[in-house]
């Protein structure tokens, strides 16, 4: 005969219990771990934490980044290799486990290289690096915008070389450079300079530089987030980029109208130097007081040609006072009073025989003209008058013609409007057995029986005529002889029914 074991009863526990227990081994097990895997599904909650997926080919592990304890180098995407530092526990409410990332970077430079490759390659795509879309800074600017952190030693630089070119007005924008939300910042700078209008207390700026010192690629990341660099392109003034060294490149030294080698050339490029605009301008000053110079010997030894073509002024004045003299003999006797005299004379004697012809020749018109008109006013009003009795007459034809064509189309309208009208009348529905019910004295039509109830009087109309209800109210007797409540009575047509 067999002996069966004696099983010992299982203990019991509670849910909560048991995630609990299960959350220390956890937690006791594996404490701080690196896990390097591919980042999935990252999203930012209203409150500021992070949650996404880190996966291989055979697995995934939830994560959850609080808002304060990482400070983001780059600009989390999925798809990206990262590497990241952290607790293992678990999530009772939802049963699973994941990892509370206390630091996260990305996987080798190589990975952030290639972000940033497929960055470029897309954001070019899109035509932001077009050089048709690059514009020519100002020779001059009045006013110079720079974006770039207060405290280093790249603005010190740059306003000290500005003011040994030629001094102009700088507007410091003052943004960190790299870390967590350097790019918002720095793309907010390039749209509030854009955004300034001039005319208030801050002058807008002819030219902006965007600066930084120099770095590794993590550093100068912030000038490769596409926030940056979709802002660069659309800055509404001219935009120079100076990011680290001359061997260091990123993204917006694309989208940029011009991009400097360095901050301190960036200052270069935007302002010429004076003493050398002074040099040019006194050469060009030398060279224009030349030029006029010898133009006006040029007219001098021209006029002197021209005068010595020119005859003695002298001999022609001294031959016209001869020719003078001359007329003056000639004349003797004969006064420009007596020849004015002379010359009125003849004039009246012109002006009588013109004014005896003038009236000769229009009698003879008015004569001629009488005549042609008593011969062409009879024809000429005959004529017309037997043309336009013919027209009215072919115009009152066709007039008739044509009302009584619109006259017969309007009645064939208004007969087919008729026997429409008549198909849509709501007669034809009350002969197929139904009835129109109103309500009195307002005899306001009754669609609902809850409408009715309240109603003293109904009219009732059939399709061969109406019946008149009435609703009256009496006191009956119960068969004990009681009084019984007041039932309604219905009067049709002042009969009771």
């Amino acid at each position: 005969m067999a002996i069966l074991p004696v099983l010992e009863p299982l203990a019991e526990y509670t849910v909560s219990e048991l995630a609990r227990a299960v959350k220390r081994v956890v937690e006791q097990g594996f404490g701080r771990v690196r896990v390097r895997g591919e980042l999935s599904g990252f999203r930012r909650a209203a409150s500021g934490h992070a949650y996404f997926s880190l996966k291989d080919a055979d697995a995934v592990l939830e994560a959850v980044c609080w808002r304060h304890t990482v400070r983001w180098r780059f600009e989390p995407e999925d798809g990206l290799e990262v590497v990241a530092t952290g607790r293992l526990t678990t999530y009772p409410q939802r049963s699973r486990y994941q990892l509370v990332v206390e630091a996260i970077e990305p996987a080798g430079l190589g990975a952030l290289m290639a972000m940033l490759e497929e960055r470029r390659r897309r954001l070019a795509a899109e035509g932001l690096f077009d050089p048709a879309r690059k514009r020519r800074l100002p020779f001059l600017p009045e006013v110079i915008g720079i974006i770039t952190s207060p405290t280093g030693a790249v603005i010190r630089d740059m306003l000290h070389r500005i003011a040994d070119r030629f001094p102009r007005r700088v507007l410091l924008w003052p943004v960190p450079v790299q870390g967590e939300g350097a790019a918002e910042r720095i793309a907010a700078a390039i749209r509030g300079f854009g955004h300034l209008k001039g005319g208030g207390g801050l002058p807008r700026p002819d030219v902006l530089i965007v600066a930084r010192g120099g770095g590794s690629i993590e550093d100068l990341w912030a000038f490769n987030e596409e926030v940056v660099v979709r802002a660069a392109a659309a800055s509404a003034i001219p935009l120079v980029s100076a990011v680290g060294h001359e061997t260091d490149t990123t993204l917006i030294d694309h989208a940029a109208d011009l991009r400097a080698p360095t901050p301190t050339a960036a200052a270069e490029l935007v302002v010429p130097v004076r003493r050398d605009l002074r040099q040019r301008l006194g050469a060009l000053g030398q060279r224009c007081e030349h030029a006029v110079t010898r133009a006006l010997q040029g007219l001098a030894h021209r006029l002197q040609a021209a005068v010595r073509g020119l005859p003695d002024p002298r001999r022609e004045l001294a031959l016209a006072a001869q020719r003078l003299d001359d007329l003056a003999e000639r004349l003797g006797h004969r006064t420009p009073d007596r020849v004015l005299a002379e010359r009125a004379r003849d004039l009246d004697h012109l002006g009588r025989r013109l004014e005896a012809l003038a009236r000769r020749r229009l009698a003879e018109a008015e004569g001629q003209l009488a005549a042609t008109g008593r011969r062409l006013v009879a024809p000429l009003l005959q004529r017309p008058l037997e043309a336009a009795g013919a027209a009215l007459a072919r115009e009152r034809q066709r007039l008739a013609g044509a009302c009584g064509r619109l006259l017969e189309g309007m009645a064939m309208r208004l007969a087919g409007l008729g026997r429409a009208l008549e198909g849509l009348s709501h007669r034809r529905v009350l002969e197929r057995g139904y009835a129109l019910v109103r309500r009195l004295p307002d005899r306001r039509l009754v669609p609902r029986r809850a409408a009715a109830e309240g109603a003293r009087a109904l009219e009732l109309e059939f399709a061969d005529g109406t019946l008149r209800v009435v609703r009256a109210e009496g006191m009956g007797r119960s068969r004990g002889g009681q009084p019984s409540p007041a039932q309604p009575r219905l009067f049709v047509d002042g009969e009771e029914a």
